[in-house]
This record gives structure tokens, C-alpha cells and sequence, in this order.
């Protein structure tokens, strides 16, 4: 519950922090914005939900929904390769990271693009985050190798770099265009 009310609020210092810069557009609805799909998947292939980005003014905006996934507390996060081979899922590469930020929302150094608040998974199984990115890119997300969202065992502690100790890889999915 601590960490989602720091992570809450260093969001809030965000968005408030953006509003201090006069730009008040940023994650407003695009028309005809481009969007990409992520079927999650376990590592025994069982299907553990969906992640979509969606192209917004000045950013994207990410939005993840799971099913059949442990309780607890967990690290999400967008990675730079376009990969999830099983068991691990090591293949989806880091973070992505193409600002060469220090991971996490309270690192002084950070975020990576790919840092994505944690997802908070009831003991039905189901969670839900989302967040918009400012500057991240369509083009950025669906470059060359593509990129992939992950979700980790444990919870991220939003600082250390590079991966906010969150553990392993539990949920995989690479992002196609929808």
C-alpha cells in the first residue's frame, strides 16, 4: 500500500510539474492515433492478459490488464526487444530506455520510457495500470527489433537501476500494431 501512495504521488508530481510548463495537452486522445497490442503470456504459454499503447498528444499512453497472475505487487515494464522466449523471457532485452535515463520514477536520474508503475494484482488474479509517457514514440516502440512488455515477480522499488529490483520475468508479451 506504501508503495503505491509513493508511486501515486510521484505521478501527481509529475503531471502537476507538467502543468507547470503551461503544457496541458500531453496524453489527450489523438484521432486515428496509431495503437499496438501485447498478448501477455506465462511462461507455460497460458495467457495472462492484455497490454496496449496508444499513441497521445506529446507521448503514449500504456495501459496493461491482467488475468490469472499471482497477488501481490508487481514490477511492469516496457523492454527494447520484441522477444519472448520462454522460460525466462530474457530474450525481451532491458528496459527501454531510449533517453539513457537511470531506472525508476523516484531515481533524481530517472525514468526510463519503459518504467511503468506497479501493477497491483488482486487475489482474483486480475490487475490494471496505466500511465502515459510523454516523448515516448509509436516509431520508438515498433523500431526495427520491436519491443515487449514484461511483467516481474515482485514489486519495483521505482529506484534502482536498472531494473528497480523486481525479480524475474513471470509474463511476457511483444507489441504488434493493432
Amino acid at each position: 500500500m506504501r508503495t503505491a501512495l509513493i508511486a501515486g504521488s510521484a505521478l501527481m508530481i509529475l503531471g502537476l510539474s507538467a502543468c507547470d510548463k503551461g503544457d496541458m495537452s500531453v496524453g489527450a486522445p489523438m484521432a486515428g492515433g496509431a495503437r499496438a497490442t501485447a498478448q501477455l503470456k506465462t511462461s507455460n504459454g497460458a495467457d495472462a492478459g492484455t497490454a496496449t499503447a496508444s499513441e497521445v498528444a506529446g507521448g503514449l499512453r500504456f495501459t496493461v490488464d491482467v488475468k490469472g497472475m499471482p497477488a501481490g505487487t508487481h514490477g511492469a515494464h516496457v523492454h527494447t526487444t520484441g522477444r519472448c522466449d520462454a522460460p525466462d523471457f530474457t530474450t525481451a532485452g532491458p528496459h527501454w530506455n531510449p533517453t539513457s535515463m537511470k531506472h525508476g520514477s523516484m531515481n533524481p536520474q530517472g525514468p526510463h520510457e519503459g518504467d511503468l508503475p506497479n501493477l497491483i494484482v488482486g487475489t482474483d488474479g486480475r490487475g490494471t495500470v496505466g500511465i502515459t509517457i510523454p516523448g515516448a514514440t509509436m516509431a520508438g516502440l515498433l523500431d526495427a527489433d520491436g519491443s515487449a512488455l514484461v511483467i516481474h515477480a515482485g514489486a519495483d522499488d521505482l529506484m534502482t537501476d536498472p531494473s528497480g529490483n523486481s525479480g524475474g520475468r513471470i509474463a511476457c508479451g511483444v507489441f504488434t500494431p493493432a
